[in-house]
């Protein structure tokens, strides 16, 4: 089905860019495009603008040439166990997380998620786990949290998770280490800030990666929406 961009849409949106709150989507757009001032990070056709997983962490010891031979490696494997059906990003259970070629400093984004019974996933922003993605029905927290967290906040506020087997939407904003995060348009994380998972204590890094989690479950992502902001 075809969007109409509506003048009142069109200035809604404008309205919500300003005020940093969620860009309105409208209630059935096409796949995989982007709402006003956000880009697509997935195509709904193949992997361009992601790559295999090097966690941040090992990036960092590894030298340009030895990370050139380690991101091949990953590429092959991501190919492997990542693909694109029908207009949606495909995990088939067997293999590792994914990862953006590009990092991120300040951003918001969109990315819609659907699981299995069990499923276990989540969203690591600057390449740091992790806004939570799981069953509700085996965590009855509810998904959105910043899981990792020891000091700051960790669980969702409210539980706004869909049935398994229903498309979920998270909306992300993080600037600077804070992070705000809507479940189905339902506030979760509010303005919480992420800790550093790989080197506990330290500032979070300024950019990295947007990372796609497994724990070895079929999973499903579309839509993915970023944009870019001032940092």
């Amino acid at each position: 089905m075809r969007t109409r961009h509506t003048p009142i849409l069109l200035a809604a949106a404008a309205a919500a860019l300003l005020a940093g709150s969620p860009a309105p989507r409208a209630d059935d757009p096409p796949l995989n495009q982007p709402p006003p001032g956000y880009t697509a990070l997935f195509n709904g056709k193949d992997l361009t603008n992601w790559q295999g997983l090097i966690d941040v962490k090992a990036r960092a010891s590894l030298t340009p040439e030895q990370r050139k031979q380690r991101q091949a490696q990953a590429d092959e494997r991501m190919r492997q166990a990542w693909s694109a059906k029908d207009g949606i990003l495909v995990f088939n259970g067997h293999g590792d997380s994914l990862q953006t070629v590009r990092d991120y400093g300040n951003f918001e984004m969109y990315v819609d998620w659907k699981i299995r019974p069990e499923g276990d996933s989540g969203i690591y922003l600057r390449g740091n786990p992790q806004v939570q993605i799981w069953d509700v029905a085996k965590n009855p927290v509810g998904s959105g949290g910043l899981y990792n967290n020891k000091k700051n906040p960790s669980t969702p506020l409210v539980v706004a998770d869909k049935p398994v087997g229903e498309w979920n939407t998270f909306w992300i904003r993080m600037v600077g280490e804070r992070v705000t995060v809507k479940l189905n348009d339902k506030l979760v994380v509010d303005n919480t800030p992420l800790e550093n998972y790989w080197f506990p204590g330290e500032p979070l890094p300024t950019r990295g990666p947007i990372e796609l989690q497994n724990h070895g479950n079929v999973l499903e992502f579309r839509n993915i929406y970023v944009k870019a902001l001032p940092d």
